[in-house]
């Protein structure tokens, strides 16, 4: 008889590309409270045009304070980007502010080194962190999950030209089937509308964690295509809200912006689960090439 077909492995949370990618190394061993310091090779695989993604940073610096906080959750991390972070070797520095009983305060910045050898910093942070898993079931809200067709009706990156080497290394590692409604950039057609919505997911198949809704809120390709512009769009600054654990599945991932002035634009983002649950929100403002 035939050997049976065997359905393709997924990976899990804890040993996914992801995790092996965001891991951080603690020079010392850990002290209640004290400093941390930690070591960290940046990986090519999440770059766009040849930058480290913010989103996959933010997930960097969340799994270090993570280790160095008595609580296990981020609830909301502020960041600003200082300077452009480059695939290598990087150090990432904690300090505990102060802990509470259902919460706790960090800040954390990434350091990588210029060619005379100094620290140059590229991110700092200031997170709240607490347990998820300790909060109320008690939802009281007028959000609505985004309406985007079924995933076999949405596009993905394999779905379009070959993309420039180099140029987005990320797309190999998510899995994105963006709303045809907000692709009309990919066709030479903007539809001048600052909208952005996708399914999304890791390409392994990892399920998504509070650490992974770090990358969702700034994974898709930036609203400022459908406004009709191109390039880089690079953060300035992030802020995200966890509000609830990820049930296991597809994420649905909505961005708008409604302002471009003097260069600058918002983005905000809205990560919904396939239980319809508003896990993670995020407002980033993030700076434009016009012209």
């Amino acid at each position: 008889m035939p050997e049976a077909a065997t359905a393709p492995s997924r990976a899990v949370i804890g040993d996914s590309e992801f995790d092996r990618d965001t891991a951080v190394t603690r020079r010392e061993p850990a002290t209640p409270g004290a400093p941390g310091v930690y070591d960290i090779d940046l990986s090519a695989g999440w770059t766009i045009i040849n930058a480290v993604n913010g989103g996959y940073l933010l997930a960097v610096l969340g799994r270090a304070l993570a280790d160095t906080l008595p609580h296990p959750d981020p609830f909301t991390v502020s960041a600003h980007y200082l300077t452009a972070s480059q695939p290598g070797p990087a150090v990432v520095r904690t300090e505990t502010v102060r802990t509470g009983r259902t919460l706790s305060t960090g800040q954390a910045s990434l350091f990588q080194y210029d060619d005379k050898g100094d620290e140059v910093e590229r991110i700092r942070v200031l997170a709240s962190y607490g347990d998820l898993d300790a909060l109320p079931d008690d939802v009281r809200t007028t959000a609505t999950p985004p309406a985007i067709p079924p995933m076999d009706q949405c596009f993905g990156p394999e779905d379009g030209p070959t993309p420039v080497d180099g140029s987005s290394a990320i797309t190999d590692r998510l899995m994105l089937k963006l709303d045809p409604a907000t692709l009309g950039w990919a066709l030479g057609a903007p539809s001048g509308k600052g909208e952005m919505r996708s399914w999304f997911g890791l390409a392994d198949g990892r399920d998504a964690d509070p650490l992974s809704l770090l990358l969702a809120v700034d994974a898709l390709p930036p609203t400022a295509f459908e406004l009709g512009l191109k390039g880089w769009v690079p953060t300035v600054e992030l802020t995200v809200h966890v509000r609830h654990r990820p049930a296991p599945g597809p994420l649905r991932v909505s961005i708008t912006t409604r302002n471009l002035a003097g260069g600058f634009l918002e983005e905000d983002a809205e990560v919904w689960d396939r239980e319809d649950r508003l896990v993670a929100q995020s407002r980033q403002l993030a700076r434009v090439r016009l012209g």
